[in-house]
This record gives structure tokens, sequence and C-alpha cells, in this order.
């Protein structure tokens, strides 16, 4: 099961990130954006929307350059495991913090707000509530990392991620031995991907020019005649 959740899963989650974002944008363009509840309930939006999306950008940039640069760059620049873990420790988790204050604030508006509650989709509220949860596991994590500061395990995230992205074969086995909550911190990570394509999450993806530019009209209401005309 291990090998196949982190050896296998991984390939699927991803092809399922790629062509399922693909084929909805060529055949259902029209909902390809984040369906905004604004003008519900702007005060409480505004706030909670600019402390998730600082902090998920802070995130998913520290996790791109943390797990996919080469060690042997951080090694030639001088910076030793330790003081990376201690900067992504530092770094992910006020991030981390920011964004879950965030995202409890995008939750509560969607489930308490009944305007909201009936203008959201299941989709819309579930994807939201994994990706809390995604955030409080990624916020556990870093009190487990507290207690070995050599970072030793950070290097095993990264052998496996760069093994997976580059069809190497033994990804699963470097990290056999870690904490369960690094496991279900990946395993959920890997599943929004799977999720990605049939929710709001594909805005992220818009191209500017070709999203202002796609064919066809979209009809919000009517055009009434006026008397004067």
């Amino acid at each position: 099961m291990h090998n196949f959740l982190f050896g296998i899963y991984p390939y699927i989650a991803l092809s399922i990130l790629v062509i399922g974002s693909i084929a909805r944008y060529e055949t259902d363009p029209f909902t390809w954006k984040t369906s905004s509840s604004q003008l519900l309930r702007r005060k409480q939006l505004i706030l909670g929307s600019v402390l998730f999306h600082l902090g998920i950008l802070v995130i998913f940039a520290g996790h791109f350059v943390g797990l996919m640069t080469p060690i042997q760059i951080f090694d030639a620049l001088g910076i030793s495991h330790s003081a990376k873990q201690l900067l992504a420790m530092g770094m992910g988790g006020i991030a981390g913090v920011l964004s879950l204050i965030g995202g409890l604030l995008l939750l509560h508006r969607r489930l308490f707000d009944s305007r909201i509650r009936k203008t959201s989709s299941f989709a819309d509220i579930g994807i939201l509530a994994i990706i809390v949860l995604q955030l409080i596991l990624g916020i556990g994590t870093i009190f487990v990392s507290a207690q070995h500061l050599d970072g030793h395990e950070m290097t095993k995230f990264m052998t496996w991620t760069q093994k997976i992205v580059t069809f190497r074969a033994g990804a699963a086995e470097e990290i056999a031995d870690v904490a369960l909550i690094f496991k279900l911190h990946m395993f959920l990570g890997l599943t929004i991907f799977v999720l990605f394509p049939f929710t709001r999450l594909v805005h992220m993806l818009s191209a500017p020019v070709r999203y202002v530019l796609r064919p066809g009209y979209q009809i919000v209401r009517s055009r009434r005649q006026h008397p004067a005309e």
C-alpha cells in the first residue's frame, strides 16, 4: 500500500490534474471561474481571501523551490540542511497560520451565511474544507520537524519529489520511515491534485489572454428594449 500511495498514486493524481483540467477547459470553459460571492458578504470575504491567498502563495512557492531544487545547489550555495529546514519551518509556519485563519473565515462564511450556503455547491465547500485540513496537517508537521533539526528528513522529501518528477524508480522507499503526519499531508496533497479539475481551483491555471478571448457568449440576463429607443 505504501508503494502504491507514494510510488504510483502520484502519477495517477498528476495525470488527472493535467488531463482533467485540459478537458474541462476545452469542453466547458464557462465553468472555469471562481464563482465569486463578493456581492453577498464583502467584508469577511476580503479579509479571509487576502490572508488565505497570501499564505497559499508563499506555501506553494516554498514547497516548489524547497522540493524541486537539487540538493547539490543548496550545498553549492553553502546552505546547510539544518538552515534550510529552519527557514522552511519559519516561513511555512507563518504562511500556514495566515492561510489557515483566512481559510477558516472563508469556510465559516460559506457554512453559516444562509445566502452564500445556497449559492455554494458541495464541491465549493468540500474543497475548502479539505484545504483547511491540509493546512492543519502542514502546521502539525512543524512540531514533528522540530524534534530533528539536522535537516535529514527534509532531504528525503526532496529526493522523493525529484524522483517522482524525473520518473526514477524507488521514490516510495525514500519516505518509508517518515512520521505518519507527513504521509497524511502528502497523500492529501496528491488528492487535492485529483480533485483540482472538478472544482473552482482551476481558476489558478487561467491564462489571462486566452481566458478573456474564450469563444462564444455567456448570457447573464436578457436585454430589454428601452421605451425611448
